[in-house]
């Protein structure tokens, strides 16, 4: 069973939601984060990436950082920029864009089932940004951006979810990515509750950092509290649950700064080896398996050679793994993605327009793939099996805004 709880959710003040609600912190760097606050002093961006009201330059890793983001949170409530539910409730959120609409539910997930692997995940952290979110967390003692959860689609839980849909929305705001984002209070808790105990498990389809280090502080609250009764706010953490069947993933792209100290010529009958390569194609793969290259200012197609993958293996039949396995590490020496500096990764959203244009960028033979999305099937069975995906495999979109619910720990 999947257990949620509501939560008294701390929220923007109705005339100033479309000022505060930002970018996730982790999408956008300090520079950007700059720009785009710029001249406006209700961006939830002073919390979530409060050097920018700091030196440049300054240690984002800094306690002087993660100080700022304090005080910027605390006057944000003392000047009536947010305030707190009274009662605990859920939050329904729907994004739409481009015609096409998600709807999740903002709540309380449980730690003991993050701990339990109820909670499924396909990633692993990197030491550096768990300890950021855990700092940041523990300093503002509040969870400001949310966990992007998935479940097996339930017809009982759409039911409830529409006829609240029905009604208007608290918040109705277009963002400065053309996303409009709606959100409804529900102060009638019990049906949610009720209908997720039918959900066997939930998967994070994004923010594994920040549900580790939720849970990690969550559980430190709750090991040293002797009358816990479970149901305190320590005890779950931020999340937005999404049904699977309405999610969107894109593509997460590759680009390599060079050929590896090969010529064109050598590179292509190196990669010939596993890869069937024909001059030509779309930019975009039209299915799973289908790879496109952009080398030499043109688009190639290639296709691996029967053979070359365990198409049985959920994790080795990924196409993010099959290009690792038979291009990137044994044909341009990319062993290590996670630490190599010569490869990048480029976000769906971006197009294939954004791989012509960093390679055009480089003078010699840099090189980019265009690669075929991963499903949110292929997502499930590696969480279920256990396994890991390799890094930057899944690019979801739209994203969560940060700003819109806060969760706060005591």
């Amino acid at each position: 069973m999947t257990k949620i709880a509501p939560f008294r959710g701390l929220r923007p003040r109705n005339d100033l939601v479309d000022k505060i609600i930002a970018p996730p912190y982790d999408v956008i760097n300090s520079d950007e984060a700059r720009d785009l606050a710029e001249g406006n002093e209700h961006s939830f961006l002073h919390v979530s990436k409060p050097e920018i009201d700091l030196d440049a330059g300054v240690d984002s890793y800094g306690s002087s950082v993660y100080a700022k983001g304090k005080e910027s949170l605390d006057q944000f409530v003392e000047q009536g920029f947010f305030s707190r539910d009274e009662k605990p409730c859920f939050y329904i959120n729907r994004l739409t864009v481009n015609g096409q609409s998600q709807t999740g539910i903002y709540a309380g997930s449980s730690i003991e089932e993050y701990e339990t692997e109820l909670i499924k995940k396909h990633e692993l952290t990197r030491a550096a940004k768990e300890k950021d979110r855990t700092t940041h967390t523990k300093i503002l003692d509040a969870q400001t951006g949310p966990v992007f959860l998935a479940y097996h689609q339930k017809d009982e839980i759409d039911s409830i979810v529409n006829k609240v849909l029905e009604t208007e929305p608290t918040y109705d705001v277009t963002t400065y990515d053309g996303v409009r984002n709606e959100l409804w209070v529900v102060e009638e808790t019990d049906a949610l509750v009720k209908a997720f105990e039918a959900v066997p498990c939930t998967y994070i389809a994004d923010g594994h950092h920040r549900a580790a280090s939720y849970s990690k502080i969550g559980a430190s609250k709750r090991d040293a509290d002797s009358n816990t009764a479970g149901t305190e706010e320590y005890n779950s953490f931020l999340s937005v649950i999404f049904p699977g069947n309405q999610l969107n993933i894109l593509a997460y792209n590759r680009f390599v700064k060079d050929l590896n100290g090969m010529s064109i010529d050598e590179f292509i009958a190196k990669a010939g080896e596993t890869f069937d390569i024909q001059e030509g194609g779309d930019p975009v793969p039209e299915k799973k398996h289908q790879f496109r290259m952009y080398l030499d200012g043109k688009w190639w197609s290639l296709t691996p050679k029967s053979g070359t993958f365990d198409e049985n293996d959920p994790v080795k039949s990924l196409d993010v793994s099959v290009l690792q396995e038979n291009l990137l590490a044994p044909v341009l020496g990319i062993e290590d993605p996670r630490r190599d500096n010569r490869i990048d990764f480029i976000g769906g959203i971006r197009g294939t327009e954004e791989l012509e244009k960093r390679v055009g960028e480089i003078e010699g033979s840099a090189i980019a793939f265009s690669l075929y999305p991963v499903s949110i099937e292929d997502l499930f069975a590696i969480a279920d099996a256990g396994e890991i995906m390799p890094p930057k495999s899944t690019w979801f979109e739209p994203k969560l805004k940060d700003g819109f619910v806060l969760k706060l720990m005591d």
